[in-house]
């Protein structure tokens, strides 16, 4: 029975025991732990120092270096600053001296000047007496005689200038055959003058103002139909049984006319009917194109020309300029070359090709932008043609240069055919007004008796009041009768201005 009670009381020895060594135990572990932690506290803090020393260290070096950095900086300014104030200084000190400079110098000026405006009433004082002196032994006042010194020489200067013209008119006639030749063609060429005007309307006449509502149909279906297969503008309004044709071409322009005049006289205007007679008056334009370019190049004997050639030159049937037919405009200015080339040596066929073909251009310059002139020569150029007839085609307006003397006898003979008189289209009172001005423009210079205008304008005839007007003052008259007529009027081609000064001695016998 004692036995576990024994036990027992060892159990709780034993345990009791166990305890407490886990206490000492426990308690020494802890000490230790807590003697490492102090240690490694020692150790962080001891290295905590050593970095704050070394920062400090380098902040006290980098504290340094920025100090010297702005001493450095602050002494640099500071010498800037100095050497900016000593050129300060000196550039005042020199602006005070161009001061003082400009103040002698004005000084200087100014008593110049003084002297210089006593100098001037002195010499106009001696000017003064000289003048009343001249005037007291010559009997005339100043204005007087400066008027007799003028008018002497103004008629010594006119005279010798009139004498000199007579001598280099006189030394010009009696130049070589061929410098003479070139200065007559020369003087043509700068009084031509060219003038374009387009017709671009033609008229048709209707049997009555009903057939204008057919012309246009329903909806407008008949005149739409009409414009697209023709290519130009029918124009239908107030104007009594009449339409306008309007269009830049005349061919088309044609073409409509005849099939318009078709439909009116047939009946039946619809637009499949349309399409049929616009086709055969086309055809019909075309067989009359060909047979007027035929017939213009047999009438001025240029044969072998291409088909081309032909057809484009029969469109210029249908062209006009200031109501000239340009086709036989083209035909008279062929023969006229011909003539001119044949007098002066030149080759003659060359002539008369360039003249035929001169405007031919103007056959599709509606199609082609450019100067009918060069259109042309271009399409010389294509068909092979010599390189004369070229250059006579795009020479004629002097928009190229001559390469040979058949050009300028192109342009004379254009020139003279489209500014004859009755060439080209002008109302009798544009007419008349023009000779009236001539009239009056020759009329309005001092010494002019009478005044005639005549072969249509384009001579002028003037008789002078011989004791007023000599032989020299008679030409100088006419050149300045010229400048004035270039400078006032508009004419075609060229005036001729003859003065005619005539002397009679009328005696009676008794």
């Amino acid at each position: 029975m004692n036995d576990p009670v024994i036990l027992a009381a060892v159990a709780l020895l034993a345990i009791a025991g166990g305890f407490v060594l886990g206490l000492v135990a426990r308690s020494i572990l802890a000490a230790q732990s807590i003697r490492a932690a102090q240690e490694k506290a020692a150790r962080i803090v001891a290295d905590a120092r050593a970095q704050q020393k070394d920062l400090i260290l380098q902040a006290k070096d980098e504290q340094v270096r920025l100090a010297r950095e702005a001493e450095d900086e602050a002494r640099a300014k500071r010498s800037e600053l100095s050497n900016l104030e000593r050129r300060l200084l000196q550039r005042d000190e020199q602006l005070d001296q161009r001061a003082d400079m400009l103040e002698e110098r004005d000084r200087k000026l100014i008593s110049r000047e003084r002297e210089l405006d006593q100098a001037r009433e002195e010499l106009s004082q001696a000017r003064q007496e000289q003048i009343g002196a001249l005037e007291r032994v010559s009997q005339m006042s100043a204005e007087e005689a400066k008027q007799i010194l003028l008018e002497q020489v103004r008629e010594e200067a006119e005279h010798d200038a009139v004498r000199l013209a007579r001598v280099i008119e006189r030394k010009a006639r009696e130049e070589a055959e061929e410098k003479a030749r070139d200065v007559v063609i020369t003087a043509i060429q700068r009084v031509m003058v060219d003038h374009t005007a387009e017709m671009t309307v033609s008229v048709v006449q209707l049997p009555s103002d009903e057939m204008k509502g057919r012309i246009i149909g329903r909806e407008g279906r008949n005149i739409r139909a009409l414009e697209q297969a023709t290519g130009i503008d029918l124009i239908i309004d107030d104007t009594p049984e009449s339409v306008l044709i309007s269009g830049f071409d005349p061919v088309r322009r044609e073409i409509a006319r005849l099939a318009l005049n078709k439909l009116i006289q047939d009946g039946r205007i619809h637009p499949g009917r349309i399409e049929e007679v616009v086709a055969k008056a086309k055809a019909e334009v075309e067989l009359v194109m060909r047979q007027a370019g035929e017939s213009a190049a047999y009438e001025t004997g240029v044969p072998g020309l291409p088909p081309e050639v032909i057809r484009l030159l029969g469109r210029l049937k249908y062209r006009t300029s200031y109501g000239q037919n340009v086709l036989q405009h083209s035909v008279e200015t062929a023969r006229l070359a011909a003539v001119i080339a044949a007098e002066i040596g030149a080759d003659t066929m060359v002539a008369k090709t360039a003249g035929l073909l001169h405007d031919i251009g103007k056959a599709v310059d509606h199609e082609i932008e450019g100067p009918h002139a060069a259109i042309g020569a271009q399409i010389a150029s294509r068909h092979n043609m010599s390189m004369k007839v070229i250059n006579g085609i795009a020479a004629h307006h002097q928009e190229v240069e001559y390469a040979c003397i058949e050009s300028p006898i192109v342009q004379i003979a254009d020139a003279i055919s489209a500014s004859r008189p009755g060439a080209r289209g002008e109302s009798a009172e544009t007419y008349v007004k023009r000779l009236e001005e001539l009239q009056a423009i020759a009329n309005s210079f001092q010494g002019v008796e009478k005044s005639f205008a005549v072969q249509a304008g384009r001579e002028v005839r003037i008789l002078v009041r011989p004791e007023e007007i000599d032989d020299l003052a008679s030409m100088r008259l006419a050149r300045d009768i010229v400048r004035k007529i270039e400078e006032s009027l508009t004419y075609p081609g060229q005036i001729k201005v003859t003065v005619i000064r005539e002397t009679r001695a009328v005696e009676y016998a008794k």
